[in-house]
């Protein structure tokens, strides 16, 4: 059975000068954040970009793939704590999204470093943002386990 979520985004003004706000239309946890093109290209002074959203989407993804490919191990997650990094560039086509680069710490009664780093390599490449990205955008993983 397919899913959909939905998003909306206001812009008002040119590019540069302008400014808008994304909201999910799905639930009511993304609210008006508010967006800018300095917020994207320079500081985000408190704003939101689409980069920022792309990097907590694949954060939260990442972090119930890896507790699942985890339990498919043998293994429950006490505690998963990921960051995800989203990084974009200014290329020869535009502004483009070069890569997402996931942190996790997690607490695992049972596993070790070497079966942690394989559940995380393994939920990297089988989320399902991972896949959206995959062939555009670099991904790479740091898992640590915390004893």
């Amino acid at each position: 059975m397919a899913v959909t979520r939905s998003a909306s985004a206001t812009w008002s003004g040119n590019l540069t000068e302008g400014s808008g706000s994304v909201s999910g239309t799905s639930s009511t946890h993304i609210s008006d954040v508010p967006l800018s093109w300095s917020a994207r290209t320079e500081e985000p002074e408190g704003l939101g970009g689409p980069e920022e959203l792309l990097a907590a989407a694949h954060a939260a993804c990442f972090s119930m793939a890896l507790s699942n490919t985890l339990f498919k191990d043998g293994f429950t997650a006490d505690s998963l704590a990921v960051t995800a990094d989203v990084t974009a560039d200014k290329r020869e086509a535009g502004w483009t999204v070069l890569s997402s680069h996931l942190t996790v710490v997690g607490r695992v009664p049972g596993a070790d470093q070497a079966a942690f780093a394989s559940a995380a390599d393994r939920a990297k490449d089988g989320c399902p943002i991972s896949r959206a990205l995959q062939g555009n955008v670099e991904l790479s993983v740091d898992a640590t386990l915390e004893a």
